[in-house]
């Protein structure tokens, strides 16, 4: 029996709604641990350093897709909760259009430049090399990526997340078998496992849009649509969050390399790749879990239906706990095989990467809340408290402590970096929660 929106949610039907959310984060995130682990073991480490060096510009275009979805579906669950639907497709439709321009134009520059933008991060010689090939097929494909990553949301706006889920399935399962086709196979090196990523793209953005195109029996799909500028700012506002997550979580990866390249060398940056491979995997949870609810909230927010919203935020608030409870315990111990796993080849690199991994396993238990409260308030439309968080927590602490702490404590605190910005949000989140309690009836 399909869930709606509008339904009473329950325990178990809050985990039935959820869980292709979180399952289709999860495969985004397991596709990109095995794509890190073919080019670990395959190419070597002086690629998987090549790889994580770059693919942050990868993402920081994706993030548009992110914030559209995001912040657009928050709007278009909203104004479904209102009762007007048609209103509810105009909007979605201009939105997907908007991504895909600004894509395009972000796109061109970052492909002509490339090559500027990896040596100004600091790759040289043969890391220079890497990065570049594996950034310029990455482009190629990179706008339907940005649409992929807004689809994830649209689809359980939609009422579709069962669909969702198959997209993900199906882009990250070509990704992992073209992985160990061209790099464990025909042994291509780089410009394989570039573009095993690409094709996967391609085909995770190609779906959704035929999808919404040819489907016209949906809550949502394509229709004809007019230029809405005030809608257009207020989803970019509600998602802005969403994209100061992801660009700044880029722009301080690329500083955490160049911290990392300063006091140990290339060994630091492939070790950093595996704790950002695995932890993607943990966070993965949260944001599905957080983003798969987020139209839910939207709509009962639109239908003011204050005593679902209530319910709904207690039970998200206790799973979260649990959740990063269990995060932390799993992660300590699992990181000796996982890091033997990625970067077992080479001991020196393995002891650096389990001693990594147990510092930045404490950041778990804190990090759930503050990746829930950001996803919350861009659900309740109010962007400017949404970016707040996001900002605090992936930039601005973050920036502090890895500039402060590494001098003082070496390596360890690049790690403790982490963990200490995870702490400080984890509070402001809180913060936030308790005095616009009152505001929004929950």
């Amino acid at each position: 029996m399909q869930i709606k929106l509008s339904d009473h949610f329950s325990y178990p039907r809050l985990f039935r709604f959820t869980l292709p959310s979180i399952c289709m984060m999860l495969f985004t995130s397991v596709y990109l641990v095995i794509d890190g682990y073919f080019v670990s073991n395959f190419i070597g480490k002086t690629a998987l350093a090549a790889v994580n060096m770059i693919y942050p510009v990868i993402m920081i275009i994706g993030s548009i897709g992110f914030m559209l979805g995001t912040g657009g579906s928050a709007l278009v669950a909203k104004t479904m909760g209102e009762g007007d639907d048609e209103k509810a497709k105009r909007l979605f439709t201009l939105i997907y259009l908007t991504s895909i321009v600004v894509g395009l134009v972000l796109t061109i520059p970052s492909f002509i430049f490339l090559d500027k933008i990896a040596y100004f991060l600091g790759a040289r010689d043969e890391l220079l090399e890497n990065s570049i090939t594996y950034g310029r097929i990455l482009l190629s494909t990179v706008v339907l990526f940005v649409v992929q990553m807004e689809s994830q949301v649209f689809f359980i706006t939609a009422e579709k997340p069962k669909l969702g889920l198959v997209m993900t399935v199906l882009s990250c399962g070509t990704n992992i078998i073209l992985d160990a086709l061209f790099c464990a196979i025909l042994n291509l090196g780089v410009p394989g496992a570039a573009a095993a990523t690409a094709v996967s793209q391609a085909i995770g953005g190609t779906i959704p849009l035929l999808y919404f195109t040819f489907k016209r029996k949906g809550r949502l799909y394509f229709t004809k649509t007019t230029f809405d500028k005030k809608a257009l700012l207020k989803s970019a506002s509600n998602g802005f969050s969403e994209l100061l997550s992801n660009t700044s979580a880029a722009v301080i990866g690329m500083l955490f390399n160049a911290q990392l390249l300063r006091y140990v060398g290339e060994n630091g940056v492939a070790a950093y790749s595996v704790l950002m491979y695995v932890s993607m995997v943990f966070v993965a949870i949260f944001i599905g879990f957080s983003g798969g609810i987020s139209p839910v909230i939207s709509y009962n927010y639109g239908s003011e239906n204050h005593k679902e919203l209530k319910s709904i935020t207690h039970k998200l608030l206790t799973l979260i706990i649990i959740t990063s409870l269990l995060m932390l315990f799993f992660s300590l111990y699992m990181a000796s095989p996982l890091s033997r796993l990625f970067v077992g080849y080479d001991e020196e690199l393995y002891k650096m990467t389990v001693r990594g991994f147990y510092i930045y396993s404490f950041s778990f238990i804190f990090a759930g809340i503050s990746i829930f409260s950001s996803s919350f308030f861009t659900a309740l439309n109010n962007g400017p408290v949404s970016a707040a968080i996001s900002f605090l927590r992936t930039f601005v602490l973050q920036l502090i402590f890895v500039l402060v702490l590494p001098p003082i404590l070496g390596i360890d605190g690049i790690w403790l970096s982490i963990v200490f910005a995870e702490i400080i949000s984890f509070f402001i989140s809180l913060y936030f929660l308790i005095t616009k309690k009152k505001v929004y009836h929950y």
